[in-house]
């Protein structure tokens, strides 16, 4: 047999493999099963089902704003909670049935508890209302996760953090990360004013000369993306949480350095960009429904349905997923999905109308 096959099989302790020929037939065949079976719908014996949802329990609530309450959670039992790294978020299951994604903000990879920040808003989808209302220390909330779209790139040098409001809680995991590996960082926290910018005493306790903190009220404006980002280089990294309006802003403006690394995460959906009108069918009630060019299927289902389950609204978490029973789909997002399946929040139809079983 070549090399290469006896060079790819497992080594003995001692750093030895074994060329022995009816052993070789044994190992290719069982490469050759492992193999089939991880392409089929066969489960091996020896694979591990992965507990997909976790249930916790609220162990400390604490008011980090006027409108930003934090919840510490751990398992029931004392167990240790799934790993995960800066960025990461998870998917809360609401009493309600609602579902929605709070940033892990805690300790780099602490398991012992989590931590999540929710900003109260009023005019949203009731989501955050809910956890501020109905959850309170000895309640459970499951949940499933942790996943992370929003990475700390382990090669970076130079980074600098621009954080508005909320946008603070996948951040500062970030900040302690890059702050414990050595890396070149700095970070510019805008926000109203320092009363509504919360965890601020502990970004700034990361590293005080590191933190620029912006509040308009003690400059008489907001931020402009010059503010936000003086000192950043062509080659900076940059990492932007918060709204919209200064995530379009950086964006734009770092456009020009093409090799710089820019990463983003959005607490908004995107604007819709290119859409064209289409009807959506909800086969169950054979109700059809006008998608205008410049909102996306899931807005005009919430208006008939507020209970229609959504999450990221940007394409990625799967919530809104719903089978097509007939016509095309310009698929859009970051989820990869089947030919015969839609992301409500941000595919559109290929055509004039979409059927799908809703």
């Amino acid at each position: 047999m070549p090399e290469s096959l006896w060079s790819s099989r497992s080594a003995d302790l001692y750093g030895r493999r074994d060329h022995d020929r009816l052993g070789a037939l044994l190992w290719g065949l069982r490469v050759v099963f492992d193999g089939f079976a991880s392409v089929s719908r066969w489960e091996p014996s020896r694979v591990r089902p992965v507990r997909r949802t976790q249930t916790a329990v609220v162990t400390r609530r604490e008011l980090v704003a006027p409108d930003v309450v934090a919840l510490t959670l751990a398992d029931a039992d004392g167990r240790p909670l799934p790993s995960w790294t800066p960025g990461a978020h998870i998917d809360v299951r609401l009493p309600s049935g609602r579902r929605r994604q709070y940033s892990l903000c805690g300790q780099p990879g602490r398991r012992t508890d989590y931590r999540i920040a929710i900003r109260r808003i009023p005019d949203g989808g009731g989501g955050s209302i809910e956890m501020h209302e109905s959850l309170g220390v000895g309640d459970t909330v499951v949940f499933e996760g942790p996943r992370n779209a929003f990475f700390l790139g382990a090669a970076e040098r130079d980074v600098l953090f621009v954080i508005g409001g909320i946008g603070v809680t996948p951040i500062l995991p970030m900040m302690r990360a890059a702050q414990e590996h050595g890396i070149a960082w700095r970070a510019v926290y805008a926000g109203r004013s320092r009363d509504y910018m919360p965890l601020l005493d502990e970004v700034v306790s990361v590293a005080p000369e590191r933190v620029r903190v912006w509040a308009d009220d003690e400059h008489g404006r907001c931020a402009g993306v010059d503010d936000l980002l003086a000192g950043a280089g062509p080659t900076t990294a940059v990492y932007v949480c918060g709204p919209t309006a200064m995530l379009e802003a950086v964006r734009a403006s770092r456009a020009e350095f093409a090799s710089a690394p820019m990463h983003y995460e959005r607490f908004t959906p995107p604007p819709v960009v290119g859409g064209v009108a289409f009807e959506v069918e909800l086969a169950r009630s054979r109700q059809v429904l006008g998608v205008p060019a410049d909102r996306s299927a899931l807005s005009v289902m919430l208006d008939r349905d507020p209970t229609t389950p959504y999450s990221c609204r940007q394409g990625f978490c799967g919530t809104c997923k719903v089978k097509v029973l007939a016509g095309r789909v310009d698929h859009r997002g970051r989820l990869g999905v089947g030919a015969d399946e839609m992301l409500v929040c941000v595919s559109r139809a290929d055509g004039q109308r979409v059927v799908i079983d809703a």
